[in-house]
């Protein structure tokens, strides 16, 4: 079973940079489609950024994108999001996510999820 777990949450200033690593572990980590989420607080769970570990593809949400870029080391097992120029509309959980779908996958067909790591954006 796939295990997921996300670091690198944080405060910082709007503007600022922050970059969330996501650590996964047993399965075939490369075939996967991997994704980020992020919840703020009362509301829905909402799709980031979504990455396909073997052809490279991606896809973004429209309130992040030229701003946030997903990238993955398949010899780490890693996903990354890099946040620039942060808004306090970016506070939220975020949470990673494993999918045996290719993209573009719902959020219903990602199997795995992280616990979340906290990011809150200061005004």
């Amino acid at each position: 079973q796939v295990q997921l777990v996300e670091s690198g949450g944080g405060l910082v200033q709007a503007g600022g940079s922050l970059r969330l690593s996501c650590a996964a572990s047993g399965g075939t980590f490369s075939s996967y489609t991997m994704g980020w989420f992020r919840q703020g607080p009362g509301e829905e769970r909402e799709f980031v950024a979504s990455i396909n570990w073997n052809g490279g593809s991606t896809y973004y949400a429209d309130s992040v994108k030229g701003r946030f870029s997903i990238s993955r080391d398949n010899a780490k097992n890693t996903v990354y999001l890099q946040m620039n120029s942060l808004k306090p509309e970016d506070t939220a959980v975020y949470y990673c996510a494993a999918s045996v779908f290719p993209i573009p996958t719902p959020r219903a067909m990602y199997g795995y999820w992280g616990h979340g790591t906290q990011v809150t954006v200061s005004s």
